[in-house]
């Protein structure tokens, strides 16, 4: 499926590898090498015929294995050896991923380069939820944003535009900017009981739900999050979430259990 010489860009999804695509799962079976991200979850991994050469990259926040020059510097290498490169970026490659660095990388050099796209986190998270981002009369649109901290510096994000109480927030990398977060969005007029959902480990058997308000959050990602990727949800469509077993945390804080999840298998 994949030509030598050529790479695709392949979105791994959040983690389970249940959510992959087929076309994600074909390419995986006929790469010749895979790069992969930290995040890119170990069910994926195990989908790598044995064959098959892995080099992690890492990308992962504040732990960064390798720079963004020295990655591209690979996937071209590998592509003019004559390799069948797929690189696997979590989530979705073209939704805080970094791809337009790789595609001009190869394109500069007359390699075929190609996505393949995936499930983005936010998706999976607010599937778990069992809500949706969109409502009609009450959450008419969805912002994409990363919180991404740089060297202790506050994200910079317009909060007067997205502190829309009409609008659906997923906040990709959020757990370290919580506070930030809650900051900003309060000081720019949204209500300070706005639901937020806090999802770690989105759609691994690891997964934890919390729910919060808005100006609990702080307190509640410092409490309740753990050593995983966490992505906050932030508007009234997460209120209507529903998921059973759920057990009552502190009044800033309640965990739902996490769901038992299945692994696939490359055939």
């Amino acid at each position: 499926m994949i030509a030598q010489g050529e790479v695709w860009l392949v979105g791994a999804g959040p983690g389970d590898p249940d959510l992959l695509t087929r076309k994600a799962e074909k390419l995986i079976c006929s790469a010749s090498v895979v790069f992969y991200d930290a995040l890119v979850g170990p069910g994926v991994l195990d989908m790598v015929p044995p064959a098959t050469r892995l080099v992690s990259v890492g990308k992962r926040a504040g732990r960064h294995s390798k720079d963004q020059r020295t990655i591209d510097a690979l996937l071209v290498e590998a592509a003019l050896a004559g390799e069948r490169v797929v690189r696997l970026k979590g989530g979705d490659p073209s939704i805080f991923g970094r791809s337009q660095e790789e595609l001009a990388a190869c394109r500069a050099v007359g390699v075929p380069v190609h996505i393949c796209p995936g499930v983005t986190a936010a998706s999976a998270a607010v599937a778990s939820l069992g809500a949706s981002l969109t409502l009609r009369g009450l959450a008419r649109r969805v912002t994409f944003v990363t919180a991404h901290l740089r060297k202790g510096a506050p994200p910079d994000l317009d909060w007067k535009a997205l502190a829309d109480p009409q609008a659906s927030i997923a906040v990709y990398m959020g757990k370290q900017a919580a506070a930030a977060v809650s900051s900003g969005l309060l000081g720019a007029g949204l209500a300070g009981d706005t639901p937020v959902a806090m999802v770690e480990n989105a759609s691994l058997p690891t997964e934890r739900l919390f729910r919060t308000r808005l100006d609990l959050l702080p307190i509640a990602a410092r409490t309740a999050l753990g050593d995983g990727p966490a992505l906050l949800l932030i508007g009234e469509a997460v209120r209507l979430g529903t998921v059973p077993s759920a057990t009552q945390g502190s009044d800033a804080v309640t965990q739902e259990k996490p769901i038992s999840l299945s692994r696939a298998n490359c055939v």
